[in-house]
């Protein structure tokens, strides 16, 4: 095939997995910029440690939240065929047959989360149901044949071993030689039934205890809006005449609505569907879950600063909803705070932290010298004492245990008193400080919150709580201090208990100053002379001018105003705390710098200045220049910057030859020019075809011998 111009296709051929090979450089990777520091292992080690004690984590928290989902589907499977394992006759289960089991999933519009979702839900379904389970995706199905060779291709990978290279081959030679039809299947199925029947137990590979005699065969739709409808239709008419023969069960993965389906399929289709409803967690529910195990948490030394937790929720918000990219975001800021922070090395549990603290060399303890935390600390000490902190490592270092510490008392006492303020806030009408948690941490980390007008309004609103109310409130605050690891709240929680045993006696109280007033309501009800009756309404009256708080009004005061307190002594942002660069990562805007790519920007940058990616000394240049030894596509870009909307190419042309031959002598290479020409031209064809291809020209209708400008202003 033939191409006049390289901007016609591109063609990526990716490794197989099983071939390709992991990159062992990781860890010189990691210590390259960190030649001259001595702890460059030890933070490669600890940021690894660290990951994978995170990593763990959250593969264990989406399994939770998975569970319940999971178990439902695995029940589902169970009953589906319960007709086609008894091998029951009767004219209604024939009836019922002619429907195919089918699972509507709606996973949500976090599209990127899905493969994980479905990779765990086949394993679940592996271990528990069937092996033989087909995952298929839109792309790979343009076609009701290309939908059977997918199928028929996973199905019979689930049953023949792989172990070499050859092996595989064979199998897919021998994949192409069968005929994709659903008869095929049918003979497939019954063909490996049968022999796993008659194997001993001590060869059956895929069939055990746990699967049954005749398992399932469960079809996956990842992307079932993105199939094509005659696709869908086929496929299912063709399966339900099967029905009988093949115990097949669909599963629909569904982004938007379950009504997609009732779209998608005409109802002679859907009706041949037996469909059930299973519905994911929500994705703001899965990162809320996510945020509370991982940051709201001592379990776990490292940090993440207002803005940088900022960014990555707001990606999360604004662009994809996906927990996933939130972890990966999460990992990326781990990585680069070992990376770039020489005393990370300290950003471990505090048991180790104080092993570390006293094998710091004294370049380390510049380093802590340095910290603007510490220097704002330092300025508030004694002369004497500044000029050990100062002078001496020993004195430094003892000091630095103890700001250790008390930075780990901060994160054990503000977990738990961020949790009791959310308490309070998260009813409130309106929500002043946020309905979810992590919108109150960001405002906590931001600032002084209880400097905020959110929070004035906040605590206006809790002094107008109902009791019934605040006594739950102070209930889940009781028990959220106990469950604390703090050890400063026993008090805290006597003083709330102390509320609670008010509350009662005011309960008990109001009987009987309801039963007086029934008797003084008598009083006036009775016959009486003028002037005591307008004597008693002016003491009335009197009485409602003054509005005396009741004792209610007042314990709910006093209740408020010591919530306040307690976030006053333990929400201090961390940046107020000395020693918090060792664990927190601020450094938002290398973060929006990998996650929220500018690609124009980029583009522009790499093709205007291409020492900044390439870092080749030959290729600095000044500003207006334009250097002879740079790319050929920066060259003519460069160029393109000094043109209108309409680029003359033969000018295009000379300017490229004028700018490449600069070095060069006037007589140099008189003898082959036309060769060098030639060359030249070919350099500038290419160069000129991949600018068309990033889109920065296109040819022009005007003139055949010009091309359009689509870019303007450089950038």
């Amino acid at each position: 095939m033939s191409t006049c111009s390289v901007s016609k296709g591109c063609f990526v051929f990716k490794p197989s997995p099983k071939k390709r090979r992991v990159s062992q450089k990781t860890a010189n990777d990691f210590r390259e910029k960190n030649n001259d520091s001595e702890d460059s292992e030890v933070r490669f080690v600890t940021c690894q440690s660290l990951w994978n004690q995170i990593k763990s984590e959250t593969e264990q928290i989406q399994e939770d939240l998975n569970k319940q989902l999971f178990d439902n589907l695995v029940s589902f499977l169970r009953q589906s065929h319960s007709e086609f394992q008894e091998k029951t006759t009767e004219w209604t289960c024939r009836m019922k047959s002619r429907e195919i089991p089918t699972a509507a999933l709606v996973l949500g519009v976090n599209v990127t989360d899905h493969d994980l979702t479905f990779r765990s839900l086949s394993e679940v379904l592996q271990n528990n149901i069937t092996p033989y389970i087909a995952l298929l995706e839109a792309k790979d199905c343009p076609g009701i044949k290309n939908l059977m060779q997918k199928l028929m291709g996973q199905l019979m990978n689930c049953y023949v071993d792989v172990d070499s290279l050859e092996d595989e081959d064979y199998v897919h030679v021998s994949q192409n030689r069968i005929r994709c039809s659903m008869t095929s299947l049918i003979n497939w199925y019954e063909s490996v039934t049968e022999k796993t029947d008659s194997e001993t137990p001590s060869k059956k590979r895929t069939s055990s205890s746990r699967h049954w005699q005749s398992p399932p065969v469960v079809v996956i739709f990842k992307d079932m809006e993105s199939f094509t409808t005659k696709v869908l239709q086929d496929f299912i008419v063709i399966s339900s005449q099967h029905i009988r023969e093949l115990p097949l069960v669909l599963i629909f993965g569904i982004a938007t609505s379950p009504m997609i389906i009732h779209s998608l399929l005409p109802h002679s289709v859907s009706s041949l569907l037996c469909i059930e409803l299973f519905q994911s967690l929500s994705c703001k529910e899965h990162l809320s879950t996510i945020i509370d195990k991982l940051l709201l948490t001592t379990q776990f030394p490292f940090k993440l600063g207002e803005k940088v937790l900022q960014v990555l929720i707001n990606i999360f918000l604004y662009h994809d909803f996906s927990v996933q990219n939130f972890i990966k975001g999460f990992q990326l800021c781990i990585v680069e705070h070992f990376y770039s922070q020489p005393l990370s090395v300290l950003c471990c549990q505090l048991v180790d932290a104080k092993k570390r603290v006293n094998y710091l060399s004294h370049d380390q303890c510049e380093n802590i010298r340095r910290l603007p935390s510490f220097r704002r600390y330092v300025e508030g000490q004694v002369s004497e004492k500044q000029i050990a902190l100062l002078t001496s490592d020993s004195f430094l270092k003892e000091v630095t245990l103890k700001l250790l510490e008390d930075l780990h008392v901060y994160h054990e006492n503000y977990v738990s008193v961020l949790r009791c303020l959310h308490v309070f806030t998260s009813s409130l009408p309106k929500y002043p400080l946020g309905k979810q948690i992590r919108e109150l941490h960001c405002a906590c980390l931001e600032n002084q919150v209880w400097e905020t007008e959110e929070y004035e309004s906040s605590l206006q609103l809790a002094r107008m709580l109902n009791k019934s109310d605040l006594v739950t409130m102070l209930q889940q605050c009781v028990e959220i201090f106990v469950s604390s690891s703090g050890k400063e709240f026993d008090k805290t929680v006597e003083k709330l208990k102390d509320f609670l045993t008010q509350f009662q006696k005011l309960e008990a109280e109001a009987f009987q100053e309801r039963d007086v007033s029934v008797s003084s309501q008598k009083e006036l009800q009775k016959k009486t002379d003028l002037y005591h009756l307008q004597k008693t309404l002016l003491e009335l009256k009197e009485s409602r001018r003054s509005k005396r708080l009741t004792k209610f009004e007042m314990l709910r005061f006093e209740v408020v105003d010591y919530i306040d307190s307690l976030v006053r002594n333990y929400l201090v942002p961390a940046d107020h705390k000395t020693l918090h660069e060792i664990v927190y990562f601020n450094t938002a805007s290398v973060l929006r710098g990998h996650l929220n790519a500018a690609p124009r920007i980029a583009l522009h940058t790499a093709l205007n200045n291409p020492y900044c990616y390439l870092k080749n000394q030959a290729l600095k240049s000044d500003g207006g220049s334009i250097s002879n030894k740079a790319p050929d596509i920066c060259i003519v870009y460069k160029l393109h910057l000094e043109c209108g909307r309409l680029i003359n190419l033969v000018d295009w042309l000379e300017a490229f030859s004028t700018v490449v031959t600069a070095a060069e002598g006037p007589n140099a290479g008189a003898a082959s020019s036309d060769q060098v020409d030639d060359i030249i031209h070919a350099r500038f064809i290419r160069a000129v075809s991949e600018l068309e291809l990033l889109g920065f020209i296109k040819p022009s209708k005007q003139k055949t011998d010009h091309v359009a400008r689509l870019t303007w202003g450089g950038c």
